[in-house]
């Protein structure tokens, strides 16, 4: 077995670089967009038929 090795964390802090990808401004757009449409679809569509399916089931 191979031993590790016990360094403190000031050591090993040293080695961690972390590197993000910046999000494309067409993707935050279609979440946008995704959101609007999830908002119409509810009023339009699923609140209506909730009123009718509590009111008389079928």
């Amino acid at each position: 077995m191979n031993q590790l090795e016990e360094s403190p964390p000031e050591v090993e802090n040293r080695f961690h670089h972390y590197i993000s990808n910046r999000i494309p401004w067409y993707v935050h757009l279609m979440w946008v967009l995704f959101w609007i449409f999830v908002v119409g679809y509810v009023l339009s569509f699923l609140l209506p038929a909730l009123k009718v399916e509590l009111v008389t089931p079928p």
